[in-house]
């Protein structure tokens, strides 16, 4: 399980995911990227499927860049838990995705294979996406 090292607060709000990505929203180490088109939480499965679906397609040419840190911790109470008594535990750590976030770069692979590639880690995440290239 992925975790930060060191937090200043263990626990956090839900917070909003409203707006376009403010960074990350360009390629900029690869040929070619997966951006997402709606927001979501990413949990560390789905982010470790989409990488092994790459790497498994690319049968472990080029290099592949992660864009995005699992950070946000998501807490849980128990099914039979009363009101009140503070908040839960935390269950995962999750990555905020607004629009425009590339989430995985990919170079050094040919072009068809790249974007098959990325095809198939987009099947494995919960929201919609795009293969982008680099702009010259």
């Amino acid at each position: 399980m992925v975790v930060p090292k060191k937090v200043k607060y263990r626990k956090q709000f839900r917070g909003s995911m409203r707006g376009q990505s403010n960074r990350g929203h360009r390629v900029s180490f690869g040929d070619y990227g997966l951006k997402a088109l709606d927001c979501g939480w990413l949990t560390e499965r789905q982010l470790e499927a989409a990488r092994q679906a790459i790497v498994h397609a690319t049968k472990r040419e080029g290099k592949i860049w992660i864009r995005v840190i699992n950070d946000k911790p998501i807490t849980t109470k128990t099914a039979g838990a009363t009101m009140g008594g503070g908040k839960g535990d935390i269950q995962a750590h999750v990555a905020v995705i607004r629009p425009g976030r590339i989430i995985f770069e990919l170079g050094g692979v040919p072009d068809d294979l790249a974007k098959e590639s990325l095809r198939l880690a987009s099947h494995k995440l919960p929201f919609k996406t795009r293969i982008v290239s680099q702009e010259f």
